[in-house]
């Protein structure tokens, strides 16, 4: 008989600001992305009238269970982000054009990023959370916006909200009412608490 081997940590992410969050805190793990169609699957639950905080949660854990499944002795990181304002939810942009929309209509609102987050092992999730950040930007001119575009570029597409709080996106803010490395696309805090309590990080 022998034991289990130790868990290793994956993230089921294509994320480069999760990947650096991680990296940056010291941690040892591998990038696996999970392939799932997030677009069908918000469109259905926002059909059966699902909170976005469930749509994340939901998203999350599909993530973080999919990759598990295929290595089941793993700790499996699985996130993802809802961007709302006025009940409207936002995706992130196609193109240039959409993100400057976006912009526009976010323009001087105040918006939720709902995240969500699971951590899962062989098959089953084990940890989970939600975090709600309030983000109030400032009202942007259109010239800004022409010249934060030019300037950010296509990397804008990647943020649900156009924007990169470590970067240049500071610079569309008013107002911020919550965790920072959330915002980047972890609750990297609580993250390493647990991963302390299994044994994968020094305490």
């Amino acid at each position: 008989m022998t034991n289990d081997p130790s868990p290793t940590l994956i993230l089921a992410s294509s994320s480069t600001s999760r990947a650096t969050l991680l990296r940056e805190a010291g941690l040892d793990f591998a990038i696996q992305p999970a392939r799932v169609d997030e677009e069908a699957i918000k469109q259905a639950m926002q059909g059966e009238g699902a909170k976005p905080r469930d749509i994340a949660d939901a998203l999350a854990e599909l993530k973080s269970q999919r990759i598990s499944s295929r290595q089941p002795h793993a700790m499996v990181i699985g996130a993802d982000q809802i961007l709302v304002c006025e009940n409207r939810l936002f995706n992130k942009p196609g193109d240039m054009d959409e993100a400057r929309a976006h912009l526009e209509f976010l323009s001087g609102k105040r918006h939720d990023l709902v995240s969500g987050t699971t951590i899962a092992r062989a098959g089953s999730v084990i940890w989970r959370r939600i975090d709600i950040v309030k983000m109030t930007m400032r009202e942007l001119s259109e010239s800004f916006i022409s010249g934060y575009l030019e300037r950010a570029g296509e990397d804008v597409l990647g943020s649900v909200g156009c924007y990169r709080l470590e970067g240049l996106g500071v610079q569309l803010f008013r107002k911020i009412e919550g965790d920072y490395f959330t915002i980047l696309g972890l609750p990297l805090l609580p993250i390493l608490d647990f991963l302390r309590l299994h044994n994968m990080v020094e305490s």
